[in-house]
Formats: structure tokens, sequence, C-alpha cells
């Protein structure tokens, strides 16, 4: 029963995804462009940067591949739990509600899902990468899959814990923005942090405490065969804390029948 509702919710998951082509095209847009148009510009402007995990100096193209490619789960993630909303306004989400099985199952099943579709952007981001002549470790691209996986379930968990408390479509999508532009841009996916110490204590302060900071550099360190134990442990904190809450305020409106 359980493996049957498993693979159902993968299988819808995965078909969505199929049929919706733009969906991967507007996920890889975001980052090439960021890649092939604004890294140009930029490389001037920032110099070249020698920070952990880098042993030499390395050019502005490399240093925000990591950045670009959380970026990539973050928006499907948030995606994912904004068809959670639509499933939700058409009806289709009583089918997954009627399944014997716990509520907690089906938003991991949704989320392994989302895990999924995210690995398969981000991998394709990364063969794009090589146009620009990045070429980051072979094995750091078999280490930053776990990563990738659990960057995934975190911030989706955090998507689909707003998506249970927000019921109407356009309030998610609006809501939808105002979490996702902060928490990219206040990190470290496109700037050192110690640019932005240089621009601004407070700033710097905001984006150190910012929790995609910490999922930016753990990809970051993977990618290069490295370890980032602290901000390991502080993503994996966040995800078991926001797929408890998830999965305890996932709960389906019951009608009273009247005597």
């Amino acid at each position: 029963m359980y493996w049957r509702c498993f693979v159902g919710v993968l299988n819808r998951e995965m078909l969505k995804f199929w049929q919706q082509r733009s969906r991967l095209l507007s996920a890889l847009v975001r980052p090439l462009l960021w890649l092939f148009v604004f890294a140009a510009g930029f490389r001037s402007a920032l110099g070249l940067s020698m920070i952990p995990p880098y042993d030499t100096y390395i050019l502005y193209e490399e240093y925000i591949v990591p950045g670009l490619a959380a970026m990539i789960v973050l928006f499907n993630s948030m995606q994912s739990s904004l068809s959670m909303v639509y499933d939700r306004e058409m009806g289709s989400m009583k089918v997954l509600l009627m399944s014997p099985v716990p509520r907690a199952f089906l938003l991991c099943s949704k989320l392994v899902a989302n895990m999924l579709v995210s690995a398969v952007q981000v991998y394709l981001f990364f063969c794009f990468t090589l146009l620009v002549d990045v070429q980051l470790p072979l094995l750091g691209y078999l280490y930053a899959l776990p990563i990738i996986a659990l960057l995934s379930i975190f911030l989706g968990a955090l998507g689909l814990l707003l998506a249970n408390s927000i019921k109407q479509l356009e309030n998610f999508a609006g809501i939808m923005n105002f979490i996702i532009f902060p928490m990219f841009f206040l990190s470290s996916a496109l700037y050192p942090l110690w640019k932005m110490r240089e621009a601004s204590e407070w700033l710097y302060q905001i984006c150190a405490f910012n929790p995609f900071t910490s999922g930016v550099e753990l990809l970051r360190f993977g990618l290069y065969e490295k370890l980032a134990l602290k901000e390991l442990i502080i993503v994996a904190l966040l995800s078991l804390g926001t797929f408890t809450l998830a999965a305890r305020s996932f709960r389906p409106t019951l009608t009273k029948k009247n005597s």
C-alpha cells in the first residue's frame, strides 16, 4: 500500500514535470542568464576571490555556479508547493487525502518527487556551465547529489508549510515571491559574505543568518569535495523542523453533517 502510494505520487509529479516543458526552460533561463550575461559584467567589478573551499583564485563565473544551482532548487521547491495549493483548489487533493496512508508519508513522497525534479534541473545546468569553462572536480558532482537532496527537502518542506497555511492560489504566489527573492539575494549565492561585510555590517549579519546561505555554502563545499559541518547541521535540523511542522499542519478540512 505504501509503495503504491509512493509510486503514484512520484509518477504524477514526474508526468506533470514532463508535460510542462516550459517549467524546465524557465528553471534554466534564470541561472543561465546570470551565468552568461551578468557574470561577464560583474567579473571586473568583483575581481577574483580566494576563500574556502577554493585553494586558489577563481573567476566570478566559478563562484556563482553553486549559488545558481541552489537557486534552481529554491525556485523548483516553491513552484512545487504552489502546485499543491492549485491541487487543493481544483479538488484533486481530496484523492490523496482519501488514502489510508499517513499524511506525513504523502508529504514525504511529494518531497522525494520534488527532489528528483530539482536534481534533474541542477545537473542539466551543470552541463551548461561547461560552455563557460567552469570545470568542477568530477567527484564534486557526485558529492553534490545528497546535498541537493537535503536542500530540496528543506526548501520543499518550507514551501509545503506555507502552502498548508495559505488557502488561496493568488495569495500564495505573492507570498512566495516575498520569500524567494530575499532568501536568494540576501545570501552568499551571488556575492561572498566578506563583500557584504565591506558594504554594510548589518547586511552581512542578515546574510550570515539566512538559512539559504548555509545551503549554498554546503553545496559549494560539496562541489569541491569538502564538508561544511556547521552548515550541514543547520540544514539538517531545519529540514527536520520544517518537515515536522508541515506534516502537523497538513490537515484536511472535514465537513460536519447535520443530524
